[in-house]
């Protein structure tokens, strides 16, 4: 990552409070290319403890942490608000919070069956994975076509994930998910703004992932793999880029970035898979 990629972006990250998750590895990692972070989650004392470690690397400016709950139009209304008015702006939204059962302790139990899972459970997963980013997405892209520049980065998952059994309903909420960021590329095709899938590539260390033992964690991804497309993603060097899923995993910052790019991307959504369009309804 080069220093100064990212000088005068503002970005806004979702699920930024996460001790050891992707949010807060893609905001030290944009915060370290020069783009200030708006850090938006539910929990203040997570949040404080990353922007520390952000405002280390980039200045006590670097970042503002704002507790708001994506599922709540309000609050995502007004987390936009004032990014822009203590930020000064907004660039790039990375859509990135997200719960399952275990880790939002809606359930002790990491695999069940659907019929075992609570609807109340059930909605509250809903509305953070799937109406979260809908609702961020809605709320900051009046502001990124206006200015005819932005990038809105969503976290998704691998379609394995998204079909597994006994994995409901964040499987599925991510389907949801990645489905409305295909919409959403085609409808900003042209403006400037751009919609992109990032994921990591697997089992990843987080606190999504009930295990225990330090050094079974060590055999998963780590979510540093979402530094380098998350930067880049974020600046002038992916304009055009548009309706693609990138895998951190196979981002590789050894390969020349037409390679780099080419390993790490497909597009969104496995297109591939659809009918035909006259069979479409």
């Amino acid at each position: 990552m080069a220093k100064g990629q990212l000088d005068g972006k503002v970005a806004i990250v979702t699920g930024a409070g996460s001790s050891i998750g992707l949010g807060r590895a893609m905001t030290l990692a944009l915060v370290e290319a020069g783009a200030r972070v708006a850090m938006v989650d539910v929990n203040q004392q997570a949040l404080e403890q990353t922007a520390g470690d952000a405002r280390e690397l980039g200045g006590d400016d670097a970042v503002a942490t704002i507790v708001a709950d994506v599922s709540s139009p309000e609050d995502t209304q007004r987390a936009v608000r004032e990014t822009i008015e203590q930020l000064g702006g907004l660039h790039v939204l990375v859509n990135n919070a997200g719960i399952n059962l275990y880790s939002s302790g809606l359930s002790g139990e990491s695999a069940q069956p659907f019929w075992e899972v609570d609807p109340d459970a059930w909605r509250k997963v809903i509305s953070v994975n799937l109406s979260g980013p809908f609702l961020m997405a809605h709320a900051a892209v009046g502001h990124l076509l206006d200015q005819g520049w932005g990038r809105i980065i969503g976290v998704t998952t691998s379609l394995d994930t998204m079909i597994r059994g006994k994995n409901t309903p964040y499987g599925p909420t991510k389907a949801g998910h990645e489905a409305l960021m295909a919409a959403i590329a085609q409808e900003v095709e042209g403006t400037g703004v751009t919609a992109n899938v990032l994921v990591p590539g697997g089992a990843t260390n987080t606190n999504m992932v009930n295990i225990a033992n330090e050094s079974d964690r060590v055999k998963l991804i780590q979510p540093q793999v979402m530094s380098g497309p998350v930067v880049w993603l974020a600046s002038d060097a992916s304009d055009g880029t548009n309706g693609m899923r990138f895998i951190g995993e196979n981002w590789d910052d050894r390969l020349p970035i037409d390679e780099r790019v080419a390993a790490a991307s497909a597009p969104t959504a496995w297109p591939q898979l659809g009918r035909s369009p006259r069979m479409h309804p």
